[in-house]
């Protein structure tokens, strides 16, 4: 009688240590050709559990098997060299390189010490379409690129070479519908080839579409492992957070005066000539594909850009706002909640409490010296307000969840008091129960009069949470729905409207 084939990837007893325990005693198989679901809230461990898989960390305790042999990677590249891939949140591309440069770092065709630029860019042009990464050129610097077309050369980048597991940590955050579909189309050939696959992500629908088992974490701690199949998304919900989750807002605020008008705002060809209004009291979305100049126009609003033309108008005001910076733009109450919360949001090296104030630092010194205390009292009162998961104010705020750093970029918006919030992706990798708390907190501000501009690729995030939704295509506007007017198609209809026909998006 033959033996049984060992699983591809066998763990036990896993656990890691920091301060305190944060994985403890985790037990978990992986099936050649399986697609393994790994959810739970945010500091429910997922990361970390990824990471000691992924050789990026060293396990505190237990012991894992690669195809029925120990395997015990003492970095990335070790595990690298095993078949064993990541693609993370956090992704590991250099800006300043091209796109062909960063595929094929560590196979860069040369010749007598130099690089052979044309090969290097028809084996990187292969690697792109296999994902369908069609629309950029392989010389174009990453840096560049927006973070969804990042995100979908992080993944290319991970295709190259021999990959036997791959994990996918939250990989469709940044992602349109378009590029979910292309993903989901290298999943089901990366099984075919028997290839295992993690897949972390809170979007319970993509769970359920391509998982075959589901595995829950809560606490770093293993609560259950069954198949996708029998469970519904409340029962994941339920083991995810211990209670059930109403997603969504039921709201039906009064509008007051426009608190923003932009007229005819434009930079070369990302934003081309966008007039809006978002008004008090009101979530207005922004949708539309990666690249349809969405972020873009959040950073001219915001200054962040130099604008080639058009105004931004605050407070009803007849008279254009002078914006020409970030420090003038928060000067005048508007805040901005970044897709990129780690390299543009936090400083991550310093605490919670210093990363709370930042942009209102006159409310936390006194003659010209900050206080400690101060800070410390004013970031208590958002964690508690927000649900933040930390040891106190004085944790690193690197050393916390993705979901929970969210929640520290808000509180710093929240503590300075802008009249207008810019969000772009503001759940962007967060759970179930942060996304719910960040939902109601917009709704609380909306209600006291705020406006709220919100860039999401999740249309249904939009159609929950807004009261109006624009829609940007190839950097024109190319929709206005209000709440009871609009259906996903429409909105996808106008979002590819201004690449299938640029002339009638231009006159929309």
């Amino acid at each position: 009688m033959a033996a049984p084939i060992p699983p591809l990837l066998r763990l036990r007893g896993m656990g890691k240590t920091y301060v305190t325990p944060v994985l403890a005693d985790v037990d978990l198989d992986l099936a050649a050709g399986e697609v393994l679901a790994l959810t739970g809230e945010n500091g429910a461990g997922k990361s970390t559990l990824s990471k000691l898989i992924a050789g990026l960390v060293s396990p505190t305790h237990g012991e894992m098997q690669l195809n029925g042999q120990a395997y015990a990677p003492a970095s990335r590249t070790a595990a690298e060299a095993l078949g064993v891939r990541m693609v993370m949140q956090e992704l590991s591309l250099i800006p300043t390189l091209t796109v062909a440069e960063n595929l094929l770092l560590e196979r860069l065709p040369h010749r007598a010490g130099l690089i052979r630029r044309k090969e290097l860019h028809a084996l990187a042009e292969r690697q792109m379409a296999a994902i369908g990464l069609t629309d950029i050129r392989p010389d174009t610097l990453v840096g560049e690129l927006g973070v969804g077309h990042q995100q979908m050369v992080e993944i290319a980048r991970n295709l190259v070479g021999d990959c036997k597991l791959l994990i996918l940590d939250e990989p469709t955050a940044m992602l349109t519908d378009r590029e979910v579909e292309r993903l989901f189309e290298q999943i089901v050939l990366l099984k075919a080839r028997g290839v295992g696959l993690i897949y972390i992500s809170h979007r319970l629908d993509e769970l359920q579409r391509i998982a075959d088992r589901v595995t829950v974490l809560r606490d770093g701690r293993h609560i259950d492992t069954q198949p996708m199949a029998s469970l519904s998304q409340d029962d994941i919900v339920r083991r995810m957070v211990g209670r059930d989750v109403q997603e969504g807002l039921a709201r039906q605020g009064q509008l007051g005066q426009p608190v923003l008008r932009v007229e005819n705002l434009s930079r070369a060809e990302a934003v081309q000539q966008v007039s809006l209004t978002v008004h008090a009291g009101e979530i207005v979305g922004v949708a539309g594909l990666v690249g349809a100049g969405r972020t873009e126009l959040l950073r001219l609003i915001f200054g962040a850009d130099r604008k080639d033309g058009g105004d931004v108008y605050l407070n009803n005001s007849s008279s254009p706002a002078r914006i020409g910076s970030p420090k003038q733009a928060i000067a005048q109450g508007i805040g901005l909640i970044t897709e990129d919360r780690k390299r543009e949001g936090l400083l991550l090296g310093l605490p919670i409490a210093l990363n709370t104030t930042l942009a209102y630092l006159r409310s936390v010194s006194r003659r010209g010296w900050l206080s400690t205390g101060g800070e410390t009292q004013i970031a208590r009162r958002y964690i508690d307000e927000l649900g933040v998961r930390c040891q106190s104010p004085a944790q690193a705020v690197g050393e916390l969840s993705g979901g929970n750093q969210q929640k520290v970029v808000l509180a710093r918006w929240l503590h300075r008091d802008c009249q207008v919030l810019l969000l772009d992706e503001p759940t962007r990798g967060v759970d179930i129960g942060a996304r719910e708390d960040i939902y109601q907190r917009m709704a609380q501000e909306a209600d006291a009069g705020k406006g709220l501009l919100v860039v999401s690729s999740d249309l249904r995030e939009l159609m929950q949470i807004c009261d109006r939704i624009v829609v940007m295509s190839a950097g024109r506007l190319a929709g206005d729905f209000r709440r009871g007017e609009w259906s996903q198609q429409a909105l996808l209809d106008a979002a590819f409207s201004g690449y299938r026909d640029p002339q009638a998006a231009a006159a929309h």
